[in-house]
């Protein structure tokens, strides 16, 4: 059984953090996500996912590139920090970009500072069940620029840092504009995936709106016998988010 996760900073705008989390609860799910934690009251969260027996999956750290050396001890500071959040809120992945990619500087010696860098996190959640999740993006639409997009270079980075606390987020919608391909690079880099994103294409709508065949990529995902999250993030065009969340392929 697939771990559907709504992203809770999109869906029902004009609801409180509590209300939100309530709302979805009533529709049946039992986990969700968002992404900024340091702007939320976190003692609210903790309450409203106690008392609605749900699952907090994931948020991100805060967004410091891991390209550039002279960011990565405030990137570690934040990465601290959202641990410490994580073990209050009991949340098992944590979601990482890794910024744009810096002009004038080769792209192996930035590869290589990421991968200093995630080793650097790696000793940070050494002891811990966290798990720091690490996210391509497509740079067509929606994120020009960042350092990583692919895939298999997000695989190549992680097996480079081996450690259990480190893998990918595998965003389908990202992968799917980045190189498509979706279901045997699912397979492929499935050992090292932590965390899955869904939304069609294009325009990162509603599932069933585009291209993307999600019933036969999450059998797949089902298949392979994994335990871990499907976050839903897609933008809707339906204003009622009641009715776009409870499309029947969510449960």
């Amino acid at each position: 059984m697939i771990n559907y996760s709504p992203c809770m900073d999109i869906f029902f705008p004009e609801l409180s953090f509590k209300n939100k989390i309530d709302a979805i609860a009533k529709l049946g799910y039992t986990n969700y996500e968002f992404w900024t934690w340091w702007d939320k009251d976190i003692n609210e969260i903790q309450d409203a996912t106690l008392s609605n027996n749900m699952n907090l999956l994931t948020f991100c750290t805060k967004f410091v590139s891991l390209v550039d050396a002279s960011k990565r001890n405030e990137y570690l500071n934040g990465l601290g920090e959202t641990i410490e959040a994580s073990q209050k809120l009991g949340n098992k992945v944590i979601i990482s970009q890794v910024g744009d990619e810096l002009a004038g500087v080769g792209r192996e010696a930035q590869k290589e500072c990421l991968i200093e860098g995630l080793k650097a996190s790696a000793e940070l959640l050494k002891g811990t069940d966290l798990v720091l999740a690490v996210e391509p993006l497509n740079l067509l639409y929606d994120h020009e620029g960042y350092f990583l997009s692919r895939s298999d270079e997000a695989y190549e980075i992680i097996n480079a840092v081996n450690s259990k606390n480190v893998k990918i987020l595998f965003d389908i919608y990202h992968q799917q504009i980045t190189e498509g391909n979706i279901i045997n690079n699912i397979k492929k880099y499935f050992d090292q995936i932590a965390h899955f994103h869904m939304a069609d294409l294009p325009g990162r709508g509603e599932i069933g709106t585009g291209e993307i065949n999600y019933p036969v990529i999450l059998k797949t995902i089902e298949a392979l016998g994994f335990k871990g999250g499907v976050g839903i993030e897609l933008f809707p065009k339906n204003e009622n988010h009641s009715e776009v969340l409870g499309n029947k392929i969510f449960f």
